[in-house]
């Protein structure tokens, strides 16, 4: 178990001292039967760590930006192992050469980064809302991995995104404006999680935020009377990996970065 007084003493780590400190606050056990990624520790390259990058996705660009910058590891959201066999030839190939050509160790965290209830990106996207009175929300086999709350008092559903990414939302943001003007209930589950748009209906939340959009959800939302923001996939999931990135810093005196490496989608 990873002890947190030894923060702002250590400059350095062992690889599997940071696995025991990040499973130290994310549920990475708890969550393995139900996350078919492999969260955790994907390419070890031993040695000691001083700098860990953090991006959302494993990526030649984003492993590229790492390396320039020295890091030893970079921490991802989206891995390159997903529960089952790939064949190690080209782009995978390249990806894992270069990772091991660079000493660069490879952690990644999905589900468990979207669910963590202070780091997470579902938290991450409540508290850049200002929502209050939050609660775990939407059961994805037997766990919750999103968010609802509520704002102080309602706001005009087009605020939410603006909120999120500034005055001009950042494509491709999009509302299906059908639920009511004013909105004052909540419920996010970032990245791919239009099925979950049942959830928010149920309880009769006045807004569904999510990352991908969803042709089948048009209908429904229309049908039901219910808002739905799309964020994009990737931009709803920047938020949880800079607040560990963020927390890792401050909790390890270990160097750490975010890199953005938006896809648009």
């Amino acid at each position: 178990m990873y002890d947190t007084r030894l923060a702002h003493i250590i400059q350095t780590m062992r690889t599997q001292d940071i696995d025991a400190y990040f499973r130290s606050f994310l549920r990475i056990a708890e969550m393995e039967q139900a996350d078919s990624s492999l969260n955790g520790i994907q390419v070890s390259c031993g040695g000691e760590v001083r700098k860990i990058a953090f991006a959302v996705d494993a990526c030649m660009t984003a492993f590229g930006l790492a390396a320039e910058w020295g890091a030893d590891m970079i921490f991802v959201h989206h891995g390159l192992f997903w529960g089952k066999d790939q064949r190690v030839q080209g782009a995978h190939y390249q990806r894992l050469k270069f990772l091991v050509d660079n000493n660069l160790a490879l952690y990644a965290v999905h589900l468990p980064l979207d669910m963590h209830p202070e780091v997470g990106n579902n938290a991450g996207i409540a508290a850049a809302l200002g929502l209050i009175d939050t609660a775990a929300f939407a059961q994805y086999k037997g766990s919750a991995i999103g968010v609802r709350g509520r704002f102080p008092a309602p706001i005009p559903r087009n605020e939410a995104a603006k909120r999120l990414f500034g005055s001009s939302a950042v494509p491709p943001a999009s509302l299906l404006p059908f639920g009511p003007a004013q909105v004052q209930t909540v419920g996010i589950v970032s990245g791919g999680a239009s099925r979950e748009l049942s959830q928010a209906i149920e309880l009769g939340l006045d807004l569904y935020i999510t990352g991908e959009a969803a042709h089948e959800a048009y209908h429904t939302a229309e049908e039901e009377g219910i808002n739905v923001l799309f964020a994009g996939h990737y931009q709803s999931e920047t938020w949880g990996v800079r607040l560990c990135a963020e927390k890792t810093q401050k909790d390890t005196g270990l160097e750490t970065r975010f890199f953005d490496v938006p896809t648009g989608f």
